[in-house]
């Protein structure tokens, strides 16, 4: 199994002002010694670290991490997409063979067409030079841009973290699946099975929450653009890291043992570029 959606971070609480007191679980440091553990008691093999903080200091930060454990497999680190110098930047970041792509916290921009500013837009058509992946990080509401913008790039390597965190606790649905299936028939564009619980009651929720949204997602993407994460240390503030990791195990139990193992294990490792361990 490979676990494509993990943080890691030394708590600053100016930094990380966003883990407010209602987040007292992952107020502390996250580390790969805390992680591995998790990881074995689950057959997880390796992992891919995601950025938290929108730094470079954050994306090299996380290469030291993964060059000090080999079950790192790869990281997806931050660069300012916006800036002029965005060529100069990936050129530099290309460097690094752990690095697989980047990610902005999209969800946390007050404009919701940030994704089709074109300074934006002339950053993401910088990637492809140096096969950089982009991971996709919104809510329901950004679905909208997403697709525009999905359309625009048609051979970039895309992928949708945490089901665009469809509003799992309010039973919202109709929305966020029309949108997500038009997006969905744009082949290069992946979706991450991962950060449901952060979504749904954090206590009390049960696996029959999920099954709409990931029947949605199955059906739209199919079994080969799916691929797990478990969101983890973020995920512990819904249970833990077992929790997890069972609702998609439960889900993908009912397909074929191949399309299991490429949800689990296989279709992440093709899209991040990780060699088979």
């Amino acid at each position: 199994m490979l676990d494509t959606h993990v943080h890691f971070w030394k708590f600053d609480p100016v930094r990380d002002a966003w883990i407010d007191g209602s987040m007292e679980v992952i107020r502390r440091d996250f580390l790969p010694t805390d992680l591995l553990p998790e990881l074995q008691a689950n057959g997880v093999s390796g992992c891919v670290a995601v950025q938290a903080d929108q730094s470079e200091a954050e994306t090299h930060f996380l290469l030291q991490l993964a060059d000090n454990h080999a079950f790192v497999r790869k990281v997806v680190g931050w660069a300012d997409l916006r800036s002029p110098d965005v060529a100069e930047r990936l050129a530099h970041f290309s460097q690094f063979e752990k690095l697989a792509g980047f990610r902005h916290i999209v969800q946390g921009e007050q404009d919701v067409n940030f994704l089709l500013r074109n300074d934006f837009k002339r950053g993401i058509a910088a990637l492809a030079q140096h096969g950089f992946t982009y991971d996709i990080l919104v809510f329901p509401h950004q679905l909208g841009a997403v697709l525009e913008f999905v359309r625009q790039f048609p051979n970039q390597q895309f992928v949708i973290d945490h089901l665009a965190k469809p509003y799992v606790k309010d039973g919202y649905f109709d929305g966020w699946a029309a949108l997500m299936r038009e997006v969905a028939k744009h082949e290069n564009v992946h979706c991450k099975v991962s950060g449901m619980v952060t979504e749904a009651k954090w206590q009390g929720w049960k696996y029959e929450d999920f099954v709409p949204y990931l029947d949605l997602v199955a059906e739209a993407f199919g079994v080969n653009r799916l691929m797990y994460g478990s969101d983890w240390p973020v995920c512990l503030l819904g249970g833990s890291y077992d929790n997890v990791a069972n609702i998609t195990r439960r889900f993908f139990e009912n397909f074929t043992a191949a399309e299991f193992e490429a949800v689990m294990n296989g279709n992440g490792a093709k899209f991040y570029g990780i060699k088979p361990w």
